[in-house]
């Protein structure tokens, strides 16, 4: 197809979205840019806009990533290939829509935030500092936090298993915890004779408080009856800046990412650290082992004398 007549159909349809879609002159000045790259690919395959096929497509999508277009990117260069032969086709210019059997590129999974043992200890030094300073009617709520961020560290638990934890799943055994995960599934998950000391002490200061007992391992005066996610997470945000650390980049999420990833670096086995954070399917524990991939490169590229540029 002539170079003329691929523009001309490029600005129908650049006028149609204008017209009818309300497009703005950005969209439309990245629609042009995006088709007007495609059509000049076709082109040097010496093929016809209007008769291109998924493959044409196809290629076109693998010379973008070759030339190393990040993936979202490339999905919304496919999104306004889409609505071209879309149009083409709707308004009878070409004889099907190729584009219909073109998955999107799918986004890469970003790796998980992550937090060193040093800044962890950091945490729990901190926390422990509070006990120290507290005043009795304090007291309590300190040691509590102790533990959430002792528990937390040592067992890797979801922020909900965690805040809603019973004493009974929490003590019936002493070196492991039942916990009910997603979906209602149990598993038994180890705890560290250090994470178990706090939870020692904590329950001691509960126990030698005046407040009425509780079912719940974190009691609040809450409609839940326990103590909340997101109350956990502005407590562990202030303690984060108390510590010295990045507030913002911290959350429970990161705790049990750096759980995870300690496990995988010390060789635990993949299908264990699974179970013990309760994924359901183990290509969602596997995020870690890039992790670990992506510190290994970048160990190498640091300190390995062949890896340095001269």
């Amino acid at each position: 197809m002539p170079a003329d007549r691929s523009q001309r159909l490029i600005e129908r349809f650049l006028e149609m979205m204008a017209a009818e879609r309300g497009a703005s002159v950005n969209t439309l000045t990245a629609y042009r840019r995006d088709l007007e790259a495609y059509a000049a690919d076709i082109a040097r395959r010496q093929r016809d806009i209007a008769v291109a096929g998924p493959e044409d497509i196809r290629r076109h999508l693998d010379g973008l990533e070759a030339d190393g277009l990040a993936r979202s990117s490339a999905a919304r260069k496919l999104s306004a290939i889409r609505q071209f032969h879309r149009f083409l086709h709707g308004d009878g210019l070409a004889a099907d829509n190729p584009a219909t059997a073109i998955d999107s590129p799918r986004a890469a999974r970003p790796l998980p935030r992550m937090i060193s043992p040093e800044d962890v200890e950091r945490l729990a030094q901190t926390a422990r500092a509070r006990v120290a300073a507290a005043k009795e009617n304090r007291r309590a709520k300190a040691w509590r936090l102790v533990c959430l961020i002792e528990l937390l560290a040592a067992t890797g638990l979801r922020v909900s298993e965690l805040v809603g934890l019973t004493v009974q799943a929490a003590t019936a055994e002493r070196d492991f915890i039942l916990v009910r995960g997603k979906g209602g599934r149990e598993r038994l998950v180890p705890v560290s004779a250090a994470a178990r000391a706090a939870m020692d002490d904590y329950l001691a200061c509960l126990k030698a408080g005046a407040k009425p007992a509780s079912k719940w391992l974190f009691p609040s005066a809450g409609a839940s009856g326990h103590l909340t996610r997101q109350h956990f997470a502005l407590e562990l945000k202030g303690l984060a800046r108390e510590a010295g650390l990045d507030a913002g980049a911290l959350s429970p999420h990161v705790l049990r990412h750096g759980f995870a990833s300690q496990l995988l670096a010390a060789g635990a086995d993949l299908r264990a650290v699974q179970q013990m954070l309760g994924h359901a399917d183990i290509a969602t524990t596997q995020i870690y082992t890039h992790v670990q991939d992506r510190r290994l490169r970048e160990a190498v590229e640091a300190f390995h004398p062949l890896a340095k540029k001269s």
